[in-house]
């Protein structure tokens, strides 16, 4: 499995990073790449909304809110609601080809929340599978703390020949996601608990970022095996011409 690691270099723009999983997945229902395997952290402060997020009748108040707290609006590509992520989060995105990619879907939700638990079991946090009242994006694979907040948000998205699995790890920065996903979902008319809201290094002081990726490619690695490569040019020229569709 190739491994794409780390951000775009000198990137400013959000939906590109966004986009870059986009590509990947057309490239892959194209029959143009096997499985791939992106990681990195994001280099700013995004609010990831859902494309049903767009037909709430709140939806340009939620945008408001969120450029005014400082965080870029993005759309994102898989599907679900509106997650938001700092620097101190982890994104990985899984692609892979498959002609039964629809027929699929739980198994790789049920696979790979699996996955997530195992390596975070392993450094002490208490995570266990499925949703928690009130969470944000809610979904039966969330991967969460004690039964009681959500640690790692997970969706996807499906095309004919392809699928794209995306998980969101909160390593740190609960406190400042709280407050924000609260006015977030009130402007959307969604339920929301904050409470429901947690992160890795409260469950696990001494699991830092730089280690929870380490435990991701080790896990993943393990699975598939990876091998390092750099993002093929054609994948950001389409990323670039994608990115219009992922910015709000």
């Amino acid at each position: 499995m190739d491994l794409h690691r780390g951000a775009l270099e000198t990137n400013t723009d959000q939906a590109l990073e966004v986009a870059v999983a986009h590509a990947l997945v057309r490239r892959a229902g194209q029959s143009e790449s096997g499985p791939v395997l992106r990681v990195y952290r994001p280099t700013a402060p995004v609010v990831a909304f859902g494309r049903r997020d767009t037909r709430r009748p709140g939806f340009d108040a939620a945008v408001e809110v969120v450029n005014k707290a400082g965080f870029t609006p993005v759309l994102r590509a898989p599907g679900g609601r509106a997650v938001a992520y700092t620097e101190d989060s982890l994104i990985v995105d899984h692609i892979d080809t498959d002609p039964e990619a629809l027929s699929g879907m739980d198994d790789r939700f049920s696979g790979y929340a699996d996955l997530w638990t195992e390596v975070l079991r392993a450094h002490g946090v208490d995570a266990r599978t499925g949703a928690v009242p009130g969470e944000y994006c809610p979904g039966a694979y969330s991967v969460n703390a004690r039964g009681h907040v959500k640690l790692v948000g997970t969706a996807q998205r499906i095309l004919r020949r392809a699928w794209l699995f995306s998980a969101v790890a909160i390593v740190d920065g609960a406190d400042v996601l709280r407050p924000l996903l609260a006015e977030v979902y009130d402007a959307l008319g969604l339920p929301f608990d904050g409470d429901s809201v947690g992160s890795i290094r409260t469950e696990a002081p001494a699991l830092t970022l730089d280690s929870l990726e380490g435990a991701v490619l080790d896990a993943y690695d393990h699975r598939f095996g990876l091998t390092p490569v750099a993002l093929d040019e054609n994948v950001l020229t389409t990323a670039r011409e994608l990115a219009d569709n992922h910015r709000l």
